[in-house]
């Protein structure tokens, strides 16, 4: 299992904020749902709010609309094979978590799953805007809890090192790049 450290939601923000590939993992009614979303991002600090698109044609989509709740895990490389498989196959049809070998902790306070193996973890509520939901398959979600694993985002900023675990991006067809390396300018 990860070793996560809490992250105060009003900074979960900085988990994010470069735009990483995220999983969505959803549950409601006995089931659970995993998928890849490439187009997510945070939208505010307080309360902490974030932004993921969730097509109308997905198993997950259901059980967000029914549950009012989801997570945000953020990948790695070692996760990038899993991150296109789950987001190839429908939930509806197969349990993507038994089928693909997953491994998931508890949350602390949303019942959906979080995917051991991640670098990051945003419980979310939904906020229900009907009209985005619909037209935009735009979900707005408010962070009620997030996770870190201490070896690569120390509370405040990631400390992603060289040859150590990064997050990914997906570009298209499978093809995905690593965040690169970090630098400072200082505060103004």
């Amino acid at each position: 299992m990860n070793r996560r450290i809490a992250i105060e939601p009003a900074k979960a923000y900085r988990l994010m904020n470069h735009g990483p590939t995220v999983i969505v993992t959803s549950h409601h009614g006995g089931r659970s749902n995993i998928m890849s979303a490439a187009w997510s991002m945070p939208l505010d600090f307080n309360p902490p709010k974030v932004a993921v698109v969730i097509d109308k044609s997905t198993y997950t989509r259901g059980l967000i609309e029914a549950s009012g709740e989801f997570v945000l895990n953020i990948p790695s490389r070692a996760l990038a094979r899993l991150t296109v498989d789950v987001g190839n196959e429908s939930g509806a049809d197969v349990d993507k978590f038994a089928a693909n070998g997953i491994v998931v902790g508890a949350g602390s306070v949303v019942r959906a799953p979080l995917v051991e193996g991640c670098l990051a973890w945003l419980e979310c509520r939904l906020i229900p805007e009907p009209h985005i939901q619909q037209t935009y398959d735009l979900f707005l979600g408010e962070v009620v809890a997030a996770w870190a694993d201490p070896a690569v985002f120390d509370g405040a900023h990631w400390t992603m090192e060289e040859g150590g675990k990064r997050s990914i991006h997906y570009v298209a067809g499978g093809h995905f790049f690593e965040t690169g390396d970090a630098f400072d300018v200082g505060a103004p």
